[in-house]
């Protein structure tokens, strides 16, 4: 099984694909310098295994290079937050 994120501006959010299907996304509205996360959806075929972490992560990890700072209003994305005191420095 291959995962892969990939940040896609058009639809505003990022995706994660298993062996090149759509399992899941963050929505991701930037603004400026500030990108806010108001949803995050792994559809139901592939849930429990751990994909909205490792999506989150990876979005999370790509905000940190482009130099922008995140708002959280999804509760998953702010406790993941909460949660892992290194991403805390990208809040907004």
């Amino acid at each position: 099984m291959t995962n892969k994120v990939t940040h896609n501006p058009e639809q505003n959010r990022y995706e994660i694909h298993v062996d090149g299907i759509l399992a899941g996304f963050t929505q991701a509205f930037e603004d400026g310098d500030v990108v806010t996360f108001p949803h995050t959806e792994i559809l139901d075929q592939f849930e429990g295994q751990g994909l909205a972490s490792e999506l989150v992560t990876d979005a999370l990890d790509d905000i940190r290079v482009r130099g922008k700072r995140v708002v959280a209003t999804c509760p998953y994305v702010a406790r993941f937050i909460d949660r892992r005191p290194d991403y805390q420095d990208l809040l907004a």
